[in-house]
């Protein structure tokens, strides 16, 4: 694995991301096509689910069009109503709350922790009100928070638990996968993930009783699939509902990658924990910090590798500068409850000092399926170089 010196190497082109290829997708999509049923709930995407189901242990996994249409789904299931209030952290994607706001319900944003990025679990009870309903937890870079202390508290309170577990396939939480510690939970495999299909996504239930309505959901509100079993004669509309169904081309691609899902991460660890062992002094050297490492309770995929610069003013020179040096790096979301929207739609109280300070220093490294261990070595190097510019300039 790569050397931590700072010598210079020559000129690579490093991108953020590229998405996994596996080799079998395009026959995977041709017998699909071949089957003369492109419509979604086929056979790859029953493929699919029964593979969810038996790895992850849950009573029901549905396969999405995203991973926010899974969001929408478990706020319909919540039967979330104007005047509803659901917690969840500042620093995560749209879809979080837009799935909440989207029903009527007002976001409440809590903050986070800088050493996992996750919600702050000693300020959740100090949020919750009459009106709460819901705590959604996102798992940031594929890091399940303490699930159990998160359940106590909602149990204390009569809450559901939703896990917002897009980066999150292929971890665990004491020794259970992530994504399995809540009423429900939604997974992405958004071109971005670790598997991926381009755009898609899936419900996991894991709260039987949600399931029979989570199909009508999915079936646009009808009964649709209990007339495919034989269970009616006819179906019709029963209830609301929206097309949440993937195509079968879509799942067909996804059937290839989910089979290849411990390969893939276990590619992806190899790099994180090269990154996180010559950035080792980093934060002696440059006043950066390291994303924490895996306590005995946890397991990551290796999603995502950031930085936490000493300055949110260099966090532009930084990408600038790894830009000029051929990588793409990246930071990430702008906190919701700062955005026009977040302010528009949620609820932010107290205010949220750790994010607001964490999410402007945050960048993201270059790690995808495939990086070979020359690549790895560049961006340290580069990245090495970059701080030492930025620390001798500030």
């Amino acid at each position: 694995m790569p050397t931590s010196s700072l010598k210079n190497d020559k000129m690579r082109d490093i991108p953020f991301n590229i998405p996994p290829v596996l080799g079998e997708e395009l026959f995977l999509i041709k017998d699909a096509i071949q089957r003369r049923k492109l419509g979604g709930d086929g056979y790859y995407t029953q493929c699919c689910e029964k593979w969810l189901e038996n790895r992850l242990g849950c009573s029901r996994a549905l396969l999405t069009s995203s991973c926010t249409a899974a969001l929408e789904m478990a706020a319909l299931l919540l039967q979330l109503k104007p005047g509803d209030e659901v917690i969840m952290p500042s620093f995560t994607f749209s879809s979080t709350a837009n799935a909440v706001a989207l029903r009527g319900a007002v976001p409440v944003f809590a903050d986070i922790c800088p050493q996992t990025m996750n919600i702050d679990v000693d300020g959740i009870e100090c949020l919750i009100t009459g009106a709460t309903k819901a705590i959604f937890v996102v798992h940031y870079a594929g890091r399940v928070p303490d699930m159990d202390r998160i359940n106590k508290i909602a149990r204390r309170h009569g809450l559901a638990v939703v896990e917002d577990a897009a980066q999150s396939l292929g971890s665990t939480y004491k020794s259970r996968p992530a994504g399995t510690h809540s009423d429900f939970a939604a997974i992405s495999f958004h071109e971005t993930k670790n598997v991926v299909c381009g755009e898609g996504g899936a419900l996991i239930i894991n709260n039987p009783r949600y399931i029979e309505r989570a199909i009508i959901l999915r079936e646009k509100g009808t009964n649709r699939k209990a007339f495919l079993e034989g269970q009616v004669d006819k179906y019709t509309w029963v209830d609301i509902g929206s097309s949440f169904l993937p195509s079968e081309i879509v799942a067909a691609y996804l059937w290839c990658q989910l089979r290849a899902t411990d390969l893939i991460t276990a590619d992806r660890l190899n790099t994180w924990r090269a990154y996180r062992e010559s950035f080792a002094q980093v934060k002696e050297m440059f006043g950066a910090d390291l994303p924490a490492p895996c306590d005995e309770n946890s397991t990551i995929n290796g999603h995502i590798f950031h930085l936490l610069l000493r300055k949110s003013s260099q966090r532009e020179k930084f990408i600038t500068g790894m830009k000029a040096r051929g990588v793409t790096c990246s930071f990430h979301y702008i906190p919701l409850h700062s955005a026009l929207a977040g302010r528009r739609f949620g609820r932010t109280q107290p205010d949220c000092p750790v994010c607001d300070s964490v999410s402007s220093r945050l960048v993201r490294l270059p790690l995808y399926y495939g990086m070979d261990e020359a690549d790895v070595s560049y961006v340290v190097n580069a990245t090495l170089n970059t701080l030492s510019e930025l620390s001798f300039h500030s």
